[in-house]
């Protein structure tokens, strides 16, 4: 499969991205990315194993597809998909008919690809071979005797050699051939030690060790490939929410056609049960749609006309119409498919560590295995008397005896499981969490998470909903609950303030009738509002409003509900509304007060459970705003945070962060991703909310949760803590079982097929599972 685009700006500049199966480790990038350095006019090679792809830049007047294409099986490797064909787009450069990027292979049928059988083959040879040489010694003849016409002499074969060469030539070409590959791009890595010990056991006449190496080793390169394979499955998941297919409706008529055939503007139907395709606006009908694959929110949400919809989305329930609002290359889900392939190329500290590390660990080992093979023999002497139990078996003087434990040593010298231990848990954290609405931007950010001491949590849009609503209703005197709506909605129905808009609503949604229109409609500013309303003169405003108009506060009375008279002092009431972080709006005439209103920006229902989970887990917790003190107080006490600071500028937002860190150590700052952008850039880790269809969001923030839900902020330290922890697993438990398997190989205890068994293949695939854990982690 091959993908193939212009780079805009830059017309001699072309990008095309391969599908390349067998390139399921580090060692195998590192062999495609030398061979694709030799040649002439690439500008830039990125190779991600976790998706199995290969995107490279390249001059086009210098270099072409082909040549690339040619490079990468240069390396041994195979590009899936390519037939060749090639058309011009009249400047002179090659493209590909199918021009979609590859973003993640097709899954492989590990268990029966010719790699399978080859193995399969090689592996009934060996045991045939074993029955032969151990068991049926009897009928263990010699069939063959080859003269050796340079050296004078001759070797005979008997029935089990020819079985184990058998196996040898089944199993073991593959694997010898991509040996000369790596030694043809210089490249000391799992294949060329495999091979060479391959070819080296065969060549002196240890046949049983070289057929048993070729089969082991064959069935350990299946089992990694499937387990690749399998840890590919969470990114194919993500590709395959969107479906590939629209219905759009063009003059008139309903047509079915591809998804990136669709553009801005148009008209996409979307039946119940359907799958959303496009980003849009709902034009027509409404229904339930379940948007739990971009936010990670559980519970479908209602849509009716004018409400954004997101492509992934499931529609649950009934018939709606949407007008498309982004091409399908840059829809949300999209951009975040995009990102989490990003998230893959960027190498943590650990990655890099270990890559360092395995660039000395090899060439030691081998140096080692070069040494254990053929000085041991020189320098022991075999008639020297040390005991016949434990020392006499280890320091024998047989040469054949060193040549196996120097080839045992070749095999652990390979650091596959070691180098991949990271980068899989990175790849099966990040799509875990994409599965569950929250998008990182990369492992060093999944892994700084983990390390941070202090969360600073921007307080409206986060702890808050970022909308006023009413929350209080508070008749006066004999009036009733619907009169004071009815009242308040005709004054502020023609006030343009945020305030004026949530009085409006909670009348709307309560469903007051015969709101009355208002006249000589005066906005009074900083105060409140006044209007005629049937010959009566109407004020909603501020309590210093109605002082200016000579009412005593203290006096009045209210009642509960309109059914019972409880006096009490109006300032009181007035008071704990405020301090509950309320604004008070009262309304009335010159002559009486009908009723008080209290509007706030609500608390999140998640919010305090969020930052108790967030106590539990030892992350010290502050709300930072630019609301006044008492608002902000009052927020802080209902959502249970350690701390607060109020009335901030967003300058000041930095400098809080910045002493936090001080104070604390590691910051996680979280907001909404615009106005707090600033101090998400100087925290440790920013975080935005909400950014589900934000751009802002989805590019400056580290990480961006894409509901409103902040209780997936927990969930997501749970994830980073868990990712270090598997990633530290990962990394020492590799080293500790090469380690203990090399310590034991001079002294007998560690053969051949232990070797491969535990030290290559056992490893490989524990780290893999391992890894593989993060992807069932849930979200609460």
């Amino acid at each position: 499969m091959m993908g193939e685009t212009s780079e805009a700006g830059d017309g001699d500049i072309r990008s095309v991205s391969l599908s390349v199966p067998g390139m399921d480790c580090p060692s195998c990038a590192k062999k495609v990315e030398k061979s694709l350095g030799r040649v002439d006019g690439v500008v830039g090679t990125e190779t991600q194993v976790t998706s199995g792809t290969v995107t490279v830049r390249y001059e086009s007047e210098v270099a072409s597809s082909t040549d690339i294409v040619d490079a990468v099986e240069g390396a041994g490797y195979e590009v899936a998909g390519t037939d060749g064909t090639e058309s011009s787009d009249g400047r002179g450069e090659e493209t590909k008919a199918d021009g979609a990027e590859v973003e993640v292979i097709p899954p492989t049928e590990v268990w029966t690809s010719k790699r399978a059988v080859k193995t399969w083959t090689g592996a009934v040879f060996l045991v045939l071979g074993l029955l032969f040489e151990f068991v049926l010694t009897t009928w263990n003849a010699v069939v063959v005797e080859v003269a050796l016409l340079l050296v004078g002499g001759s070797v005979t074969f008997t029935v089990a050699d020819l079985l184990f060469l058998g196996a040898v030539a089944a199993s073991g070409v593959p694997v010898v051939r991509s040996g000369y590959y790596s030694a043809r791009n210089r490249s000391l890595d799992i294949d060329l030690l495999m091979a060479t010990a391959i070819v080296a056991a065969t060549g002196i006449g240890y046949y049983v060790e070289a057929a048993t190496l070729a089969v082991l080793f064959s069935i350990a390169e299946l089992l990694e490939q499937y387990a690749m394979d399998r840890a590919r499955d969470s990114l194919r998941e993500l590709m395959e929410l969107s479906p590939d297919e629209a219905t759009v409706v063009r003059d008139g008529e309903e047509k079915t056609v591809p998804a990136d055939e669709v553009e801005v503007g148009e008209t996409v139907v979307v039946r119940p049960g359907g799958k959303i395709p496009l980003d849009g606006v709902v034009t027509d009908g409404e229904s339930a749609v379940d948007e739990s694959p971009i936010t990670g929110e559980s519970v479908p949400v209602d849509k009716t006309e004018g409400d954004e919809v997101y492509a992934g989305s499931i529609n649950e329930g009934g018939y709606i119409e949407l007008k498309v609002t982004s091409e399908a290359s840059d829809s949300t889900l999209a951009r975040i498919i995009e990102m989490v392939r990003g998230a893959q190329a960027k190498k943590t500290e650990k990655e890099q560590f270990v890559d360092r590390f395995a660039g000395y660990y090899t060439p030691v080992v081998v140096f080692f295995a070069v040494l254990t093979a053929f000085v041991p023999p020189v320098i022991i002497d075999g008639s020297a008397t040390v005991g016949v139990s434990f020392f006499a078996h280890t320091f024998t003087d047989d040469p054949g005896t060193w040549f196996v434990r120097g080839l045992t040593l070749l095999v652990i010298a390979c650091p596959c499981a070691f180098v991949i231990s990271t980068p899989v848990s990175v790849v099966s954290g990040i799509t875990s969490a994409a599965k569950n609405g929250v998008l990182i931007k990369g492992g060093n950010h999944l892994e700084a998470v983990g390390d941070v001491d202090v969360i600073a949590l921007d307080k409206t849009g986060t702890l808050t909903k970022g909308e006023l609503t009413v929350t209080d209703v508070v008749p006066l005197g004999a009036h009733e609950r619907d009169e004071v709506l009815r009242y308040a909605a005709a004054l502020e129905r023609r006030s343009e303030h945020p305030i004026a808009d949530a009085v409006v609503e909670r009348a709307d949604e309560e469903g007051v009738d015969n709101v009355p229109e208002p006249t000589e409609f005066e906005s009074l500013a900083g105060r409140g509002v006044r209007a005629e309303i049937d010959g009566t003169t109407f004020y909603a405003g501020k309590p210093t409003l109605f002082e200016g108009l000579g009412f005593d506060t203290l006096s009045r009375s209210r009642t509960d509900g309109g059914t019972s008279m409880d006096t009490v002092a109006l300032d009181d009431v007035i008071a704990n509304m405020e301090d509950e972080g309320k604004t008070v709006v009262l309304v009335g005439t010159e002559d009486e007060l009908i009723g008080v209103v209290a509007v706030a920006d609500e608390v999140r229902p998640g919010s305090r459970r969020a930052v108790e989970r967030l106590r539990e887990l030892g992350v010290h917790t502050v709300m930072l705003t630019g609301d006044n003190e008492g608002t902000a107080r009052a927020v802080a006490a209902t959502v249970g945070v350690d701390g607060y600071r109020a009335e901030l500028l967003p300058d000041e937002k930095v400098e809080a962060v910045e002493r936090l860190r001080d104070e604390h150590g590691e910051v996680a700052m979280v907001g909404d991703g615009i106005n707090d952008a600033p101090a998400l850039a100087v925290a440790d880790v920013g975080v935005a909310m909400g950014a589900a269809g934000t751009d802002t969001a989805l590019e400056t923030a580290d990480i961006a949760l894409m509901g409103d839900e902040i209780g997936k902020l927990p969930y997501l330290f749970v994830l980073s803590r868990k990712a270090n922890g598997v990633i530290r697993q990962n990394i020492w438990s590799s080293l500790g079982v090469k380690a203990l398997l090399a310590v034991g190989v001079p002294f007998g205890y560690v053969s051949v097929a232990v070797a491969v068994v535990v030290g290559d293949m056992g490893m490989s695939l524990g780290v893999t599972g391992n890894a593989m854990r993060l992807s069932r982690l849930k979200s609460d």
